[in-house]
C-alpha cells in the first residue's frame, strides 16, 4: 500500500508530461507544415497557443490559470487572431488574383509550357493495372514496355512496333491516372521528348519561361519577352530594354505590402469615395432611426399593455412579443414576399385602395423605407419587454403628485415616464445602435444591397450597410475579390464599433455611480 501511494504521484506526473509532450509534438509538426506552406500567421497562432498551454499546465505556480486557459485560447483564436489578421490584410494587395507568395507565383509560371513539335495521339493497352503506352505516328505505332500506372517512372522509352491486338483502355483509365501521366516524359528513338498535352495527346513541349541567374527575371522562350516582378502591383510584368514596365500583367499575382494604399483609396478614389461616404451616412441613419422607431413603438405598446383597465392584457402581450420569438431570417423572407412589386400583398392592397404600386426594390428611397419598416417590426418587441419591466419600477407617487398639479396623460408621459425609461436604457440603446450598425443578415436577405449604384469601382448598393458593402467587395467584385480593401473598411468598422463600445462602457459606469 505504501509503495502504491508513493507511485501514484509519480505516475500522474509521468502521464502529465507525456500528454504535454504528445500535444507539443503534434502541434509542432503542424506548425512546421504551415510554415513550409508559407502560412506564417497560422503557424505563429498554433505556436503561441501551444506554448501558452504548455506553460500553464506544466507549472505549479500557474495551476489556477488552467481553468481559464480554454476561455483565453478561444478569445485568442476567435477574436484577437481574426482581428489582427484582418488588419494585416488591409496593408496588403491580397485579392482574388493576388493570393500566392512570390515563390509560389513564380513556380506556377515556370510550370507553363508550349508546344515545340508535333503532337501524337496516344492510347493505353493492357489490363489489371499494367499497361503499354502507344503513340500513333506517321511512321507507325510506338509502344512502351508494360508498366504499372500507379508507379510510373519519370521517363519511358518507346520503340517502333505493331498496333496492339487488344482493345484500348477507356478514357476513364486515362482520367484516373492523369496526374501520373502528366509527369511522364516519353522518349522516341529519334531523340524527341514528349509530354502529355491533352487527354489523348502527347507532344514535344518546352517550358514557356526560363528563370535567369538573378532569381527573379523570366524570359519567355517562345516570344523572347523579358518579365520582371513589379513589387508595387504584385504581378510579373514585361519590361523594355531600359527596365521600364510595359504591357499587361501576368497572372497569378503575388502578395506584397501596400502600406496605406487601401485606406488612401477609400478617401481618394472617386469610384470608392462616393459610395463609401454615402453608405457610411446611410449606415449611421439606419442605425439611429432603427433605435428611435423601435424605442417609440416599444414604449407606446408597453404603456398600452400595462394599462390596468385593458382586458386581455396577457393575450396582447403574447401576440406582441411573437415577432421576437420567430427567427429573424424567416420574418425577413416573409416580408420580402409581402413587398414584392408584382404580386406582393402590400402592393395589391395599395393598388386596390389608392391605385399605387411602389417600386420597393428599385427605388433607393422606398427600398430604405422598406428596410426601416421591417427592422422596426423585428426590433420593437425587445424594446417593449425592457419598457414593461422599467414601467413597474416607476413610483406611483410621481403620477399622483403630477395629477394634483393638474398634469394630463401627455405631460406625465413626456415629463415622467419617458425620462425614467430612457435614462437606464441608454447603454442598451447604444448596444442596439452598434448591433444594427453591422446588421448584415437583414440587408443580405432582404435587398442584397439593391438597387445598385452606377459608376462605382467596386460593387455598391443604395441599401448597403458598411458591413454588407465590405462583404460585396471581398466576394462579389467583378474585377477580382479585393480582400485588402475589404480588410481596410472592416478595420474602420471595428474602430467605429469599438468607439461605440467604449461610449457604452462610459455610460454604464456613470449609471453605476
Amino acid at each position: 500500500m505504501t509503495m502504491n501511494s508513493k507511485n501514484k504521484p509519480a505516475l500522474r506526473t509521468w502521464l502529465k508530461w507525456a500528454a504535454l509532450g504528445g500535444v507539443s509534438a503534434i502541434n509542432g509538426y503542424a506548425t512546421i507544415l504551415m510554415y513550409a506552406r508559407a502560412e506564417y500567421a497560422f503557424a505563429l497562432l498554433t505556436l503561441i497557443l501551444t506554448a501558452l498551454g504548455v506553460y500553464v499546465f506544466a507549472r505549479k505556480s500557474t495551476y489556477a490559470h488552467r481553468y481559464i486557459y480554454p476561455g483565453v485560447a478561444g478569445m485568442i483564436l476567435f477574436i484577437i487572431f481574426p482581428l489582427v489578421y484582418t488588419v494585416g490584410l488591409s496593408f496588403t494587395n491580397y485579392s482574388g488574383s493576388n493570393q500566392l507568395s512570390f515563390q509560389r507565383a513564380q513556380s506556377v509560371l515556370m510550370e507553363q509550357s508550349f508546344q515545340t513539335g508535333e503532337s501524337y495521339s496516344f492510347s493505353l493497352y493492357g489490363e489489371e493495372g499494367r499497361y503499354q503506352l502507344a503513340l500513333n505516328t506517321q511512321d507507325g505505332w510506338y509502344l512502351s514496355e508494360p508498366v504499372d500506372l500507379k508507379a510510373l517512372p519519370e521517363s519511358l522509352s518507346l520503340s517502333l512496333s505493331q498496333q496492339p491486338s487488344t482493345d484500348a483502355a477507356p478514357l476513364k483509365t486515362v482520367i484516373q491516372n492523369r496526374q501520373q501521366l502528366s509527369a511522364l516524359v516519353v522518349s522516341l528513338p529519334n531523340g524527341d521528348n514528349l509530354t502529355m498535352s491533352g487527354l489523348r495527346k502527347f507532344a514535344a513541349s518546352q517550358s514557356l519561361f526560363a528563370l535567369q541567374d538573378d532569381g527573379e527575371t523570366l524570359i519567355n522562350q517562345q516570344t523572347k519577352q523579358v518579365y520582371k516582378p513589379n513589387w508595387e502591383t504584385g504581378y510579373y510584368q514585361e519590361v523594355n530594354e531600359a527596365g521600364q514596365f510595359i504591357g499587361d500583367s501576368m497572372s497569378p499575382g503575388f502578395i506584397v505590402n501596400s502600406g496605406w494604399d487601401n485606406f488612401t483609396r477609400i478617401f481618394t478614389d472617386p469610384g470608392i469615395q462616393g459610395p463609401f461616404v454615402s453608405i457610411f451616412i446611410w449606415t449611421i441613419l439606419f442605425s439611429a432611426l432603427t433605435v428611435v422607431f423601435t424605442l417609440a413603438v416599444g414604449v407606446v405598446l408597453a404603456q398600452v399593455v400595462s394599462w390596468e383597465a385593458l382586458k386581455g392584457r396577457g393575450l396582447y402581450r403574447v401576440l406582441l412579443i411573437l415577432p421576437y420569438a420567430v427567427p429573424a431570417f424567416i420574418s425577413i423572407l416573409i416580408f420580402k414576399g409581402l413587398f414584392n412589386q408584382s404580386f406582393g400583398e402590400i402592393n395589391q392592397v395599395l393598388q386596390g385602395l389608392f391605385g399605387l404600386s411602389p417600386s420597393w426594390f428599385t427605388d433607393p428611397f422606398l427600398a430604405k423605407t422598406m428596410i426601416l419598416i421591417v427592422n422596426t417590426w423585428l426590433g420593437y418587441p425587445y424594446m417593449m419587454i425592457l419598457a414593461m419591466g422599467l414601467l413597474k419600477a416607476i413610483p406611483d407617487d410621481l403620477y399622483e403628485a403630477s395629477a394634483m398639479d393638474g398634469a394630463g396623460p401627455l405631460d406625465n408621459f413626456f415629463r415622467i415616464t419617458l425620462p425614467m425609461l430612457v435614462k437606464p436604457m441608454v447603454p442598451l440603446l447604444i448596444a442596439s445602435f452598434a448591433f444594427n450598425f453591422n446588421n448584415f443578415v437583414l440587408i443580405q436577405l432582404l435587398t442584397n444591397g439593391a438597387p445598385d449604384m452606377l459608376g462605382t469601382s467596386v460593387p455598391a448598393g443604395h441599401t448597403d450597410l458598411l458591413v454588407s458593402y465590405t462583404y460585396r467587395i471581398a466576394f462579389e467584385g467583378a474585377g477580382g475579390q479585393d480582400f485588402g480593401l475589404a480588410g481596410a473598411i472592416a478595420t474602420l468598422i471595428f474602430l467605429l464599433v469599438g468607439g461605440l463600445s467604449l461610449l457604452n462602457m462610459k455610460f454604464t459606469k456613470l449609471d453605476a455611480e
